[in-house]
């Protein structure tokens, strides 16, 4: 995993208690990530065979000529966006706020929210994954998730509001699963199996009986409890992450060459990657759509 355990990676955790990737003929083990993990140099090295990613990131990998592919999209769109204190009611209201972002996001999604709202350079600053300095000065707005870092601050008392970034137009699918292109090229069938085995965890985990992948989750992760948990599975619930509120999804974990399209020419447009880039090398649709894994 790119990050810690906890419920918006819960679909994964899901599958492997519930018996989903041995049933595929799977061995499989889940680590965690976190700020301090390469998981794209992990993948690179051998040291693991997939590991959920981000679509800029792979795109940047394959501009430098790494072997990258994302083989499904375990939500229809990215669960990111950014947290102001009430009474904010868009995220126009980020202008004149300290605005905390991790060094990542300087190449996703600050030159874009920088330039659609009017905000300098000045106004971010660095976001070590400490909410503190949010719940105590109203004028801070921070980076997050409506699905964890959302229930922390309500646990706090502190009355805030989440504005998701995919709601204004941000491209990006959420939580990809992504592999080496010799591991998709060379065992298609294993590929397609985890993909099959994942997709089924997420319909489960959202909407179905969730203690099974939670039991794992607390496992791995000392920090996260029930009421966590729990508060993470309703927000995505509601978010309708697994199908994007789109009616007809053939598929969970579907992509479509137009929305990687949307997503490169996003990116060029913001100057995060140079136009000509071979696109269409950073995505396989064929694996989440052969695994067949139908909407709840």
């Amino acid at each position: 995993m790119a990050w810690y355990a906890q419920a918006p990676v819960g679909g994964f955790y899901q599958a492997l208690a519930r018996g989903f990737y041995r049933d595929a003929g799977l061995d499989v083990t889940i680590s965690n990530g976190g700020p301090q993990v390469n998981a794209v140099q992990l993948l690179l090295a051998g040291q693991c065979d997939l590991i959920t990613g981000y679509d800029f990131q792979t795109l940047h990998g394959v501009a430098a000529s790494m072997p990258l592919v994302t083989v499904g999209a375990s939500f229809q769109h990215d669960l990111q966006g950014m947290i102001l204190h009430e009474p904010a009611r868009s995220l126009a209201d980020l202008k004149g706020r300290r605005i905390l972002i991790a060094s990542s996001s300087r190449q996703t999604f600050w030159p874009w929210l920088s330039r659609r709202y009017g905000l300098s350079a000045a106004q971010a600053a660095p976001y070590t994954f400490n909410l503190q300095p949010f719940l105590v000065s109203p004028d801070v707005a921070v980076q997050g998730y409506a699905s964890s870092e959302m229930f922390d601050i309500r646990q706090a008392g502190v009355a805030a509001r989440f504005f998701a970034f995919s709601d204004e137009g941000y491209p990006p699918y959420g939580t990809a699963i992504v592999t080496t292109r010799a591991l998709a090229g060379g065992d298609p069938a294993s590929v397609t199996g985890f993909v099959r085995a994942s997709m089924m965890g997420w319909r489960e985990y959202l909407h179905g009986d969730p203690a099974p992948g939670n039991a794992l989750i607390r496992q791995a992760s000392a920090r996260e409890d029930e009421a966590r948990l729990a508060y993470g599975i309703a927000t995505m619930r509601a978010a309708s992450v697994l199908t994007g509120g789109q009616g007809g999804l053939r598929a969970l974990g579907s992509m479509t060459e137009a929305r990687w399209r949307a997503t490169y020419e996003f990116m060029v447009g913001n100057g995060l990657i140079a136009p000509g880039v071979d696109w269409r090398a950073a995505f396989d649709t064929r694996f989440a759509d052969a695994a067949q894994v139908v909407p709840a």
